[in-house]
């Protein structure tokens, strides 16, 4: 078989696994696409949070209504830039990237360098972590290069607030950074939450099996949380009509590989050329971590396991802070906190061939 050939078979392949997953998500019965706001804190080229953006955008039965950005792997406008550059290459420069939050509700870097101190050394910490620590205002030249395009002058804060007023009740939010903008558009209007249709998160972490160092000494302890401790419990406070939850847990028992990147990189797609170019498996310690919360929302029968807890986050400032706070029914506290419906386990072959499918398919046009 020539190349040529072989290299149409497997876009039959890919479009044939996305078709079905279309179908999944009822789409080829007439309904509507799913309405969703991301809210990510892009950093990249490629990596975790630009693949998630990527499964969303390449899937044609989503409708992505914007992008919203936060400070925490990365600052937020260099973060911007890597959202936008993204969207350049796929040719989607239609989604709209609004810049929100900068800062953590409270915490700041000096307050960080003192809990070390005394808590001991933190493995990850973002936009703080000291040896690729920059000020929030620099954008230094992306590997991918610089965008040409622009984010919109709105807030993401009133912009998602916005939103669910314009569509209530059928947006959902997922949500894959600290959720300081969730805070605030919450502090804004506390209709937000009730008007939006769900809450999807990555984050949160309860007893991994793993031998990450990242979460040995503190199981607990997960960057989403740990960030901005303060805006994760206003958000989790808040009353959503449905949150669902992929922690640390499940995130683990999956792996970006070398051959998972093979398979992507056998199409010539937008998408799957960008990885190509960008995406550098890592291991056993490059986990899958936003891109299995969005595919478990594209395709929930990928989990296999899930059980609610109620949920909210340590914001003591010491030891503890950041940490995931969880009970079942039986203990939970008089004060009101959320259930949350936590993804316990997967079909892990499933999910790989879901994404592998997703981020080779050629881009879904503009509306």
């Amino acid at each position: 078989m020539t190349s040529f050939n072989c290299g149409m078979k497997h876009r039959r392949i890919w479009g044939f696994t996305v078709g079905v997953l279309l179908c999944a998500s009822l789409a080829c019965w007439g309904q509507e696409k799913r309405k969703v706001i991301v809210n990510q804190d892009v950093m990249g080229p490629a990596g975790t949070d630009c693949q998630s953006i990527l499964e969303m955008v390449q899937s044609p039965a989503v409708d992505v209504l914007g992008i919203t950005i936060v400070t925490g792997d990365g600052w937020r406008d260099e973060e911007v830039a890597h959202a936008l550059r993204l969207l350049e290459w796929i040719g989607r420069t239609d989604i709209p990237v609004v810049p929100g939050a900068e800062y953590p509700v409270v915490r700041r870097k000096a307050e960080i360098e003192l809990w070390e101190k005394r808590f001991g050394h933190i493995i990850w910490l973002g936009a703080w972590t000291p040896e690729l620590y920059h000020s929030a205002e620099v954008v230094p030249p992306l590997p991918e290069g610089q965008p040409t395009t622009k984010p919109s002058s709105e807030d993401a804060a009133h912009f998602m607030i916005r939103i669910v007023h314009k569509y209530p009740h059928q947006v959902t939010i997922w949500e894959g950074g600290p959720m300081t903008t969730l805070a605030q558009a919450i502090s804004l209007d506390p209709e937000f939450p009730r008007l939006a249709k769900e809450l999807v998160f990555m984050g949160g972490s309860l007893n991994p099996e793993t031998d990450n160092p990242e979460f040995v000494n503190t199981p607990r302890l997960e960057f989403n949380f740990y960030f901005d401790p303060e805006a994760a419990h206003i958000a989790l406070s808040a009353h959503w009509a449905k949150i669902v939850g992929t922690p640390v847990d499940i995130s683990v028992k999956t792996h970006f590989t070398a051959d998972l990147l093979k398979e992507i990189a056998r199409s010539q797609t937008p998408a799957a050329l960008y990885m190509a170019e960008y995406a550098r498996p890592g291991g056993d310690t490059d986990f899958l971590w936003d891109e299995l919360s969005v595919a478990a929302w594209l395709d929930p029968t990928i989990i296999t396991k899930k059980e609610t807890r109620y949920m909210d986050v340590d914001t003591s400032h010491g030891a503890g802070c950041g940490n995931t706070l969880t009970w079942t029914e039986q203990y939970k506290p008089e004060v009101w906190v959320s259930p949350v419906e936590i993804q316990m386990d997967l079909d892990t072959q499933k999910f790989y061939r879901e994404f592998v499918a997703l981020l080779s398919a050629p881009t879904p046009p503009a509306p």
